[in-house]
């Protein structure tokens, strides 16, 4: 389970402080570290604080009363004291490193993890650029916000605690003077951080649109430049990139103010804290080694406020990463299994559905009451126009999205008493839309059944009719695939798809348009090894092309979600109805 699921997004003010605490959650797997690191930003703290305290000492007994001998055995000691303080430092760095490294690999974790449970829909409904931009940019920001920002916030807060206090041993009337100027800092570091907060999370959110974007128009160049539509994508792009440049401005301009700022208002603290420390040394007999010291820590007391004021944005920055991926980390998954789901093994494929209703959206309904019957070892052919629900057939069988109402069953059982990795594993579907991973031609194909041989990955290619040009690439089976299989054509890219589904060996096969990407030459030839793959298995065919399902043993005609009609190619054009006129215009077409 992801780390803290009650965490909920929606966009108020309290919202930073969960994200933040769940934030932190995920370093808390490395309790007996974060001791360790917390035990060194103490020796560091402390050598640091005890190095300036000693230059009181030091001026006092040894520089003024001129004692040499003592004072270079009180300067070796105090080299000895920040050598201690470099070294904590250095081992603290290197394991804060390895922590920030660990936490983020947990957070990628559960968010691929979570992506691997969504829905269909929400890939869908999501611009894929911006999923990879929470990957990349957020889990950046993150990865910065715990290598460095958070150790550095906790020393530095545990630094001004350490100095007020030697400030007020030291001089509680030089402490009373520091703070006139402390509240001007935390007043005008909340103004600012407000202000930045708000436009570090537009940033991150305008830099996932403009990312989502580009994925896109890398993935249309073709449809781009046909069309010539170049400068219109240019000028859309340009209106999201000054957005973000907008953005990014007014979030590096408040970041980059808080420094500045803070370090006048340090400056200012200084000159007024040894104007009144040199009228005290006149007049009241303050000692010059304990002002000497007091200036050196009002110098360090400004200090840890500059980088809690400066840590904050980049925190802040962290935080509008963190949102965004725990956004998708709390998307709700698919449903998990009922609790009476059965295993299902040895499937016959006898396919029913039965009044069943869908609608993607629930005030627009797609399927309205289709029922049909496919029996063990049968060829259904779906037909039909663009939009008449063909398509959301086969999406509703493999539980890509579930029905409203009625009922699919699989050898008497309904689909959802089914695992669903029972369920889909006894099904194996090739779409119109190809698509490749990067890896050989063999891995493409084995990925139908990772335990495939050699052998049967080569017997699906000959029975797809894929094996003849396989076989002819630079490394046959061996060549490397990238890009979606870039270096293929379209016909040989679904050829692969198709014997990928052959090793798969499923029950039922799911055709949605398989052939439509391919040649008429090679439709003849796949179209045998389809039939071959068909034999014994329960198939469901979308086909454009009606040619291709003249051997069907039902054919079902769907018009906006209903079945109008059923019955072999040859009693459908008897009939003269639906079927028969759409025959008659792919024929009058060729």
């Amino acid at each position: 389970m992801a780390h803290g699921d009650q965490y909920k997004h929606d966009g108020k003010p309290t919202e930073g402080k969960k994200t933040f605490l769940r934030l932190v959650s995920y370093l808390a797997c490395d309790k007996k570290l974060l001791f360790v690191i917390g035990f060194l930003i103490i020796v560091s703290i402390v050598s640091s604080l005890l190095g300036s305290y000693m230059i009181r000492p030091i001026i006092n007994d040894y520089i003024i009363p001129g004692d040499f001998t003592g004072l270079v055995k009180m300067l070796l000691i105090l080299a000895g004291i920040y050598l201690a303080g470099v070294v904590a430092v250095y081992i603290q760095y290197r394991m804060l490193n390895k922590i920030g490294q660990r936490t983020v690999t947990r957070m990628r974790t559960d968010l691929f993890d979570k992506m691997e449970r969504l829905p269909i829909k929400y890939f869908d409904t999501h611009q894929h650029g911006d999923l990879m931009s929470r990957y990349t940019n957020d889990i950046d920001q993150v990865s910065n916000a715990l290598t460095d920002s958070l150790s550095d916030m906790l020393s530095s807060a545990l630094m001004l605690i350490g100095i007020f206090g030697l400030m007020i041993y030291i001089s509680p009337i030089l402490t009373l003077v520091t703070l006139i100027t402390v509240p001007l800092m935390f007043l005008s570091a909340r103004s600012i951080v407000k202000r930045s907060r708000k436009y570090f999370k537009a940033q991150q959110e305008t830099l996932g649109e403009t990312n989502g974007y580009i994925e896109e128009m890398i993935s249309g160049q073709k449809v781009i430049k046909v069309f010539g539509h170049e400068k219109k994508v240019e000028a859309d792009f340009d209106v999201l990139n000054q957005s973000l440049k907008d953005k990014a401005e007014k979030a590096q301009f408040y970041s980059g103010m808080m420094m500045p700022v803070m370090q006048n208002l340090n400056t200012l603290n200084y000159v007024i804290i040894t104007i009144v420390g040199g009228l005290l040394a006149i007049f009241r007999g303050f000692d010059v080694g304990g002002l000497a010291a007091f200036l050196q820590y009002s110098r360090q007391f400004g200090r840890p406020i500059n980088e809690l004021a400066s840590l904050y944005n980049s925190i802040q920055a962290a935080i509008a990463g963190a949102e965004r991926i725990f956004q998708v980390i709390d998307e709700a998954p698919e449903p998990e299994d009922t609790s009476d789901a059965v295993t299902f093994d040895n499937v016959k494929g006898d396919l029913v559905m039965q009044d069943v209703f869908f609608g993607y959206k629930p005030e627009k309904l797609i399927l309205k009451g289709v029922s049909l019957h496919a029996a063990p070892g049968t060829k259904i052919a779906l037909v039909g126009e663009t939009g008449a629900g063909k398509t959301t057939i086969l999406n509703m069988l493999p539980r890509f999205f579930d029905i409203e109402s009625g009922e699919i069953s699989i050898d008497g059982v309904p689909i959802q008493k089914i695992k669903r990795s029972d369920l889909r594993r006894s099904m194996a579907i090739v779409l119109q839309d190809t698509h490749l991973f990067t890896g050989t031609v063999c891995e493409n194909i084995r990925f139908g059944r990772l335990d495939a041989t050699d052998e049967e990955v080569v017997q699906a290619a000959k029975l797809t009719a894929a094996h003849s040009f396989i076989k002819r690439l630079p490394q046959g089976y061996q060549t490397q695939l990238e890009n979606d299989g870039a270096n293929l054509s379209q016909g040989q890219r679904q050829l692969l798809n198709i014997a990928r589904a052959a090793v798969a060996d499923p029950a039922i096969l799911l055709l949605d348009e398989a052939t439509s990407n391919i040649d008429t030459r090679s439709e003849l030839l796949i179209q045998k090894g389809l039939d071959k793959l068909m034999e014994g298995r329960t198939s469901l065919i979308i086909a454009h092309r009606l040619s291709t399902v003249h051997n069907a043993d039902k054919i079902l005609v769907l018009d906006h979600g209903q079945i109008i009609e059923q019955g072999t190619h040859q009693e459908l054009l008897e009939q003269k109805g639906k079927y028969y006129s759409l025959y008659q215009e792919q024929f009058e077409e060729f």
